[in-house]
């Protein structure tokens, strides 16, 4: 940082100098972009971020009204510095059935206890979300996006799943990353999914 009010460098760009009273700002505006985001991040809080995509398929057959068994390649481990850390937990999962209908529903969960669910109500299933699409094509796909804060309150490594859910009312498979009717063809599509785990400081 140059001494004095300031001016521009050899390269025509302003630096803030000592004497500018707004030093913080100084300090900051002088840094690099990576040393600025790590500022920031610190700042925030974030003590560290794993993330896994899936790229292949999965699919399985369902009965009405249950889950499926952990999606295979969508989970993710983390092993938090804290047992009072929080971890936000973010999921996007794209996907069909095989009822012509490109509806994506599911449930995050630890291990295998489900969170970020909503409150159960009479005979209702809590999920974490559902793509909500009215939709009867085969040749399409939904996306389901859903986020939770958890507090698994251990230094331990744990795992975060994904399991889909079938509100169809009889049975029927459900995809990830496929449509119903997958045509090797070129208007038929494949998507990714991916599970995000950021531990923040309690």
């Amino acid at each position: 940082m140059p001494t004095g009010p300031g001016g521009l460098d050899s390269n025509g760009i302003w630096q803030f100098g000592e004497d500018d009273s707004e030093a913080l700002a100084s300090d900051l505006l002088n840094l690099g972009m990576g040393s600025v985001s790590d500022a920031f991040t610190n700042l925030a809080g974030v003590l560290q971020v794993v993330s896994v995509t899936k790229t292949d398929t999965f699919s399985a057959s369902v009965a009405s009204g249950a889950f499926s068994a952990n999606v295979t390649g969508l989970s993710a481990t983390i092993t938090p510095a804290s047992s009072s850390s929080t971890i936000l937990v973010r999921v996007n999962v794209s996907g069909g059935s095989s009822t012509d209908s490109p509806t994506v529903n599911g449930r995050m969960l630890r291990g295998s206890t489900a969170i970020g669910v909503g409150a159960p109500v009479g005979n209702r299933s809590p999920v974490s979300g559902s793509n909500g699409t009215s939709s009867t094509s085969s040749v399409v796909m939904g996306t389901l996006s859903a986020e939770t804060m958890d507090n698994p309150a251990t230094t331990s490594a744990t795992t975060y799943n994904f399991q889909l859910f079938n509100s169809s009312t009889t049975t029927k498979t459900v995809y990830v990353n496929r449509t119903q009717d997958d045509v090797n063809a070129t208007r038929f599509m494949r998507a990714a999914s991916t599970i995000t785990l950021m531990e923040v400081a309690g």
